[in-house]
């Protein structure tokens, strides 16, 4: 916009942080993007991207040399890419977690995400996993909430757990919403946010410490409208990309603050 609209459109919202940026993340959910695929969507969308997710374990399916391509052509936009935390799950549950956490360095992972949706961990072995994690040279994000609507903790739990994490050094904690969004955490069974739940872990959390999983539309445009430009939010399609940045400039009707004054004048005014 500066280049193409300067001095005749200006974002609506203001205040958007550039890259690189700790807060306003983006995280997109690659379910098996192909080499030709990552490159297009970084052409386009490489400066609104701030991780790239492999997620369901898809991880396990890749061949050597396409997963180390995708790490490097990533990082070339400055974007790491990381397995999901099911991953890390199943290498927990075999007992198998410190392997697994120096493989993902040999590989040329740089972050990793810790998790205990589908597995339960106890507050000494999540503890564990992180200091493992760090010694390992992984920088740590971690994931709360489960992922069977039936088995979801109290928002008091979930909030001591996010604060010992963030004690511990990790650099953001996701809440779970699955890629459905629906049911899950801070949503109800048709994917809209429930303001009970959303007020108990503003209170007691810091917003820029926290990425919320909204996969879709009406979850993006109420947390923008709720924090403002620079919520971080996770689970993101790659083809919803750059219209969740528009979201978030306000140069859509959802996140546009019609009803208040311009913050310019009009151009020829």
């Amino acid at each position: 916009m500066k280049n193409l609209w300067e001095g005749i459109i200006q974002a609506p919202l203001s205040g958007r942080a550039p890259k690189p940026r700790t807060v306003g993340l983006t995280m997109v959910i690659d379910k098996g993007l192909s080499l030709a695929e990552t490159e297009n969507l970084l052409e386009m969308s490489a400066a609104y991207i701030d991780f790239i997710k492999l997620t369901f374990g898809t991880t396990a399916l890749y061949q050597a040399a396409v997963l180390d391509r995708k790490i490097k052509i990533a990082s070339q936009q400055g974007i790491p890419v990381y397995p999901g935390g099911t991953f890390f799950e199943i290498a927990h549950w075999q007992n198998n977690s410190e392997r697994y956490f120096r493989k993902l360095g040999e590989l040329g992972f740089k972050w990793v995400e810790i998790s205990d949706g589908t597995i339960d961990l106890a507050p000494d072995q999540r503890r564990r996993a992180i200091e493992t994690a760090f010694k390992a040279g992984l920088m740590v994000i971690t994931e709360v909430g489960k992922k069977n609507p039936a088995r979801q903790p109290a928002e008091t739990d979930l909030i001591a757990m996010i604060k010992n994490d963030l004690e511990m050094g990790v650099s953001w904690v996701i809440i779970e919403a699955r890629e459905s969004g629906q049911g899950i955490g801070i949503y109800d069974s048709q994917g809209g946010v429930v303001a009970e739940k959303l007020n108990r872990f503003k209170e007691g959390i810091p917003p820029e410490k926290v990425i919320w999983e909204a996969p879709l539309k009406k979850q993006q445009a109420k947390l923008i409208n709720e924090f403002g430009p620079n919520v971080n939010l996770g689970n993101i399609p790659p083809a919803e990309i750059m219209a969740l940045e528009a979201l978030r400039l306000g140069l859509r009707s959802d996140t546009w603050p019609y009803n208040s004054s311009p913050s310019v004048a009009p151009p020829g005014s």
